[in-house]
């Protein structure tokens, strides 16, 4: 695992292999990502989308098109009878 210390004015020294990893050149732009309480992910702001593949969590169920579409009409109805 590859550490680095915060310098008086919140700057750290990315290591070298993680540098090397994600094709870190001077002048790339990094993205912190939330992935949860106290965790973030650093991404170079130019790597692909593909990159983003597995940051968040499976949904515990999933929907339907046609459920979304019911749920819309529901809604609309109820606003409209208000």
């Amino acid at each position: 695992m590859a550490t680095a210390t915060v310098t008086s004015k919140g700057q750290i020294t990315i290591p070298a292999k993680v540098r090397e990893e994600l094709g870190l050149k001077p002048g790339t732009l990094v993205t912190f990502v939330p992935a949860g309480k106290n965790e973030y992910l650093i991404m170079p702001k130019n790597s692909p989308v593909k990159a983003l593949e597995g940051i968040l969590r499976k949904p515990d169920h999933y929907v339907s098109i046609e459920d979304m579409n019911n749920a819309i009409v529901e809604g609309a109805l109820a606003e409209w009878r208000r």
